[in-house]
């Protein structure tokens, strides 16, 4: 029997990107997947390529509402009878300089990627205790390092790590793992679907999606960190030099990476 064998296992922002890739490795995996998004007919559809009906659970849930995402919980043990493990992964980007940016903005980052992640992780941490189960929260590089034309992204993602690292240290004596794990740039959705200055959707990438990692591998390597319980999880070789470069040389990373953003296609530098 595998580790993911009979395992409950709840994923938000399950309907595309990192968030379905990881629902399918865990239903092939031997795991009951609880789904949730806000698109209900999309996730219905998408749950019969995870896994058998008795396997899999869909549920609308916007993670900004704190009442949906009790409901996700209450939802997944009515069903299930438990939870082992919670991957927040639902996220929201946005590309805009903060002189242009409607505050709007930075409320609907925060609201989706940082208050989604403590609405979930309130409601489901009393079943956690009680499998010594696993919270998971999908943060990113930037979460670690400045990102420019991204500071309510940036915000929010360095927002779940302070809070994720605090729970884990709260509960270092109750057998609880908190896993902080961080993807570099993997292909998605989630930049096509960023919100612009004024909120409005980017409808575009300025990145080579092509170029990037898969999210089926960033699922791959997110289980197998999950397998081993680690707590801290970084990706990519330009992910790590980052996240080290920023430690020991943050007045050269910022340069680089001002450089870096600079190139991209339609930089909002220029």
């Amino acid at each position: 029997m595998g580790f993911y064998t009979g395992k409950v296992i709840v994923v938000t922002g399950a309907s595309s990107g990192i968030g379905l890739a990881c629902a399918r490795r865990f239903g092939a995996l031997g795991a009951c997947v609880v789904m949730a998004a806000r698109r209900i007919e999309k996730l219905e559809e998408l749950a019969r390529t995870v896994a058998p009906p008795d396997r899999v659970l869909a549920v609308r849930t916007d993670v900004t509402d704190e009442s949906d995402c009790k409901a996700l919980i209450d939802s997944a043990i009515d069903r299930f009878g438990k939870i082992d493990i919670l991957v927040n992964n639902a996220g929201l980007s946005m590309r805009a300089m903060f002189r242009d940016l409607d505050l709007k903005v930075l409320h609907s980052l925060m609201d989706v990627n940082f208050w989604g992640t403590v609405n979930c992780t309130k409601y489901a941490l009393p079943h956690l205790l009680e499998t010594k189960g696993q919270v998971v929260g999908v943060i990113s590089i930037a979460g670690y390092s400045p990102l420019p034309a991204r500071t309510g992204y940036s915000a929010s993602k360095y927002a779940i790590r302070g809070f994720l690292d605090t729970l884990r240290v709260e509960h270092l004596k109750d057998g609880l793992n908190v896993l902080v794990f961080a993807p570099g740039y993997t292909a998605s959705n989630v930049r096509n679907a960023a919100l612009t200055a004024d909120g409005s959707a980017q409808g575009e990438t300025p990145l080579d999606e092509g170029k990037l990692m898969s999210a089926e591998q960033c699922a791959l390597k997110l289980s197998q960190a999950l397998e081993k319980r680690r707590t801290h999880v970084a990706l990519t070789l330009l992910g790590k030099a980052t996240i080290w470069m920023h430690r020991l040389f943050p007045g050269l990373t910022d340069r680089l990476t001002y450089s870096y953003i600079a190139r991209e296609t339609n930089s909002p530098f220029k």
